[in-house]
């Protein structure tokens, strides 16, 4: 476009010019066509009208969950208050269950640029053998009294993804059963010693006899923790009919009929038992464990011998001593000892001393853990593997096996992302580097 430039006015008496006042350019304004405003035209207006049925299954709602928070909340909704309590409090304030939780939060990830991270390998080797992702399922007891489908699901699902899963004495499926259910999957078990030892070395041979690989003894509950939500509660084994249940079942009567209309609890370890978890623990649990306890197991079972409920480096070190194949680095999701060490601080340590005594034993970790980036943390900063306890049975009162399932796929794309935006490809190149804890 042409424009004219007026020249600028001359003082009279000087003849010099007056910028000041002499007169702008002009120009007219062009708006852009896309900014310009138009009656919209069907053909614009019917790709975006795509109105979808709405969709009110439980199937949709496990999709559209993206993390295992949203499970959680989901699970809330349709399990009991008793039972969804046992899953989600720890013990006392629940302080160290918060703790836990919060020191993954309090991770700051130190990601590498221009790596090729077209494709991600998230297996390891863990104990003598490959698992497809860097986590097993944890050991957890009464599981059938969150979801129906309880061991089943837990064990089905571990087999379809190719981890561990492992079946706790206070499992409410057989060893035999879980095994049946999952011919193919790798199955551990996870011992409480009882003050019979009969029936300990019981449980023992009839894990080595169902093909289990390994054995993960327990030894962070000489008594059982206060856990005040279950006192509360009123929360026994198998859950009571009182009318404060059968007020909240009105709410949830799917979770009632599954309960009523499958078969009453059984358990791994015992046929049946009334009461509160308190007292069955310390009516059969042993108080007076020791190293020497320890021996016997290391002679008495001939596969991996992992010990769970490491809470100092000292025990790591000592239990690695003795014999053991591995360590699990927890405080029992804080169920046990309010104010507990917390499994991610202690976790560097724990690893260097425990490959100082032997490289090939495994340091595992578990207590905290609600999302896949918690994991890759957790692997950067020494752990060889890591383990899902109360991630997995909110996927499971979410929906059963669907919900585990959907619980391994979010943890999945979680670990897969992480890693890509780290510069890592391989669960092996995972290092210190890769992340800090910050100081509050």
């Amino acid at each position: 476009m042409t424009q004219t430039i007026q020249p600028a006015a001359t003082d009279e008496s000087t003849g010099a010019g007056t910028a000041s006042t002499a007169p702008r350019p002009t120009s007219a304004v062009v708006i852009p066509p896309a900014l310009k405003r138009r009656i919209p035209k069907y053909a614009d207006l019917a790709p975006l009208m795509q109105f979808k049925k709405p969709e009110f299954s439980n199937a949709a709602r496990l999709k559209r969950a993206s993390t295992v928070w949203e499970l959680r909340d989901i699970a809330k909704r349709r399990t009991p208050q008793a039972p969804f309590d046992y899953t989600d409090g720890a013990a006392e304030a629940e302080i160290t269950l918060r703790r836990a939780r919060q020191a993954f939060q309090d991770v700051e990830f130190r990601p590498g640029i221009l790596r090729d991270v077209s494709n991600i390998d998230l297996s390891t080797d863990i104990l003598g053998k490959e698992s497809r992702l860097p986590f097993g399922i944890a050991p957890t007891g009464f599981t059938r009294m969150m979801q129906s489908e309880g061991e089943y699901a837990g064990s089905q699902a571990a087999e379809a993804a190719g981890i561990p899963y492992t079946l706790s004495t206070m499992g409410t499926a057989s060893i035999e059963d879980v095994a049946a259910a999952a011919p193919h999957g790798r199955n551990w078990f996870q011992l409480y010693l009882w003050t019979d030892r009969e029936r300990s070395l019981e449980l023992i041979e009839r894990a080595a006899a169902a093909g289990n690989d390994t054995l993960m003894v327990t030894v962070d509950t000489a008594v059982a923790g206060a856990r005040l939500r279950d006192v509360r509660n009123g929360m026994t084994i198998p859950p009571a009919l009182t009318l404060k249940t059968v007020l909240d079942a009105s709410y949830r009567p799917a979770w009632w009929f599954n309960f009523l209309t499958h078969e009453p609890l059984t358990f791994a370890s015992l046929s049946r038992y009334t009461g509160t978890v308190a007292e069955l623990i310390n009516s059969m649990f042993d108080p007076t464990l020791t190293f020497e306890d320890l021996d016997w197991l290391r002679e008495t079972w001939k596969g991996k011998l992992v010990v769970k409920g490491i809470q100092t480096v000292e025990d790591a070190a000592k239990v690695v001593d003795h014999g053991a194949d591995g360590v699990v680095v927890s405080n029992h999701g804080g169920r046990q000892l309010d104010r507990a060490p917390i499994p991610l601080h202690l976790l560097p340590e724990v690893s260097a001393a425990v490959k100082t005594l032997n490289p090939e034993a495994a340091v595992i970790l578990d207590t905290g853990i609600m999302s896949g980036a918690d994991i890759i943390a957790a692997l950067a900063l020494g752990a060889d593997f890591t383990l899902i306890g109360r991630a997995y049975l909110y996927g499971l009162m979410a929906g059963g096996r669907a919900g585990v399932d959907r619980t391994i796929e979010i943890l999945e794309k979680d670990m897969a992302r992480t890693m890509a935006l780290l510069g890592v490809t391989k669960v092996s190149e995972l290092g210190p580097e890769h992340v800090r804890l910050l100081n509050k």
